[in-house]
C-alpha cells in the first residue's frame, strides 16, 4: 500500500510537522523538486529514506531560476499525480508552497543568494542568473525545512555543486547526497523536460551519453583536453544538435583541468534537441 503522506502548503504547518518528528529524536531528508516527477525523482526519495526516519518533498515551480525565454509558464504542473506517486515511493510528507510563501516580498524583491566560482561558466553563461535563483530558493527551502540531509540528482551536476558550496560557505548543518542518474534503456538521463522530444527526438537524444562515453575514453588515452571538447561539440552538431557546451573539467570544483590531469574530472554537456534543453554527465 502507498506510504500516508501528509500535504502541506505553508511554513507553519510544515514546522508543526517536522518539530514534532524532531521532538521524538527522528532524523529529516528533504528532496527539493519542480514537480511532474518521474522514476528519476523517486530514486531520491528512496536514497533519503535510506538516509533517515521521515522524509520530506517540495514541489515548487521556482520564477527565480527560469530566463526570460525559458519555460516557466509551460512548465508542466501535475501535483496530484506527484503527490500519488511520491506516496508510493515512501515519502511522508509533500510541501507544497505558492509564490507569496516563498517570496512574501515578490520574487524580483527577494532577497538573492550568489554563490560564487562554481555558478560561473557552464550553464552559468548559457542562462544568467539561473543558479542565483536556484541557491536562494534551496536557501529558504532548507530554512524552512531544517532537514538533516538534503538529496539531489547528480545529473544536474553543476547545481549540486552550487548546493554544497552554499551549506559549507553559510555553514548550514545539512549533509547533501548525490544519487547517481537514473537513464532511459537507450542511456537518455531521465528528465521531466524529456517530454518535449518527439519519439524520434527521444532516440536521437542518447547520443548524449554515447559521446559522453567517447570523451572519458578519449581522456584515458591521452588526447588533449580542447581538442576532445571540440570533437564532442561537432559530434552532437552533426547529430542535429544545438550545442551550449561539451567540456571536461575538474569533478570538485568544476575548474579547468592542466593539460597533465586525466583523473577526478568530469565530462559534462548541455545542448538543445527540438524544444528541449538537455543536459548530462560523465565522472572520468
Amino acid at each position: 500500500m502507498p506510504n500516508e503522506l501528509a500535504r502541506v502548503v505553508d511554513a507553519a504547518s510544515l514546522r508543526e510537522v517536522v518539530s514534532a518528528w524532531r521532538s521524538v529524536g527522528e532524523r529529516v531528508a528533504f528532496v527539493p523538486t519542480m514537480g511532474n516527477l518521474h522514476a528519476g525523482h523517486y530514486a531520491l526519495i528512496a536514497a533519503a529514506r535510506s538516509q533517515c526516519d521521515r522524509v520530506v518533498a517540495s514541489v515548487f515551480v521556482n520564477p527565480t531560476q527560469f530566463g526570460p525565454n525559458e519555460d516557466f509558464a509551460a512548465y508542466p504542473r501535475t501535483l496530484d499525480a506527484d503527490a500519488a506517486g511520491l506516496a508510493a515511493a515512501g515519502c511522508d510528507l509533500l510541501f507544497s508552497p505558492t509564490v507569496n510563501v516563498l517570496y512574501p516580498f515578490g520574487p524580483e524583491a527577494s532577497v538573492r543568494v550568489h554563490v560564487p566560482g562554481v555558478s560561473e561558466g557552464l550553464c552559468g553563461d548559457f542562462r544568467p542568473g539561473h543558479f542565483d535563483g536556484v541557491a536562494t530558493v534551496v536557501a529558504k527551502l532548507f530554512h524552512l525545512v531544517q532537514p538533516d540531509v538534503a538529496v539531489f540528482g547528480r545529473k544536474d551536476f553543476q547545481q549540486l555543486r552550487v548546493i554544497e558550496r552554499m551549506v559549507r560557505d553559510l555553514g548550514m548543518p545539512i549533509e547533501i547526497v548525490g544519487v547517481d542518474t537514473l537513464r532511459e534503456p537507450n542511456g537518455l538521463a531521465m528528465s521531466s523536460r524529456n517530454q518535449y522530444l518527439s519519439a524520434d527526438e527521444r532516440e536521437r537524444a542518447a547520443e548524449i551519453h554515447r559521446t559522453l562515453k567517447t570523451m572519458r575514453e578519449a581522456m584515458g588515452q591521452g588526447r588533449a583536453r580542447i581538442a576532445i571538447e571540440t570533437a564532442a561539440a561537432d559530434r552532437l552538431a552533426q547529430a542535429g544538435f544545438q550545442v551550449d557546451y561539451a567540456a571536461i573539467r575538474r569533478a570538485d570544483d568544476l575548474a579547468l583541468p592542466a593539460d597533465e590531469e586525466r583523473a577526478g574530472l568530469v565530462a559534462l554537456i548541455a545542448a538543445r534537441l527540438g524544444r528541449a534543453r538537455l543536459i548530462d554527465n560523465l565522472l572520468i
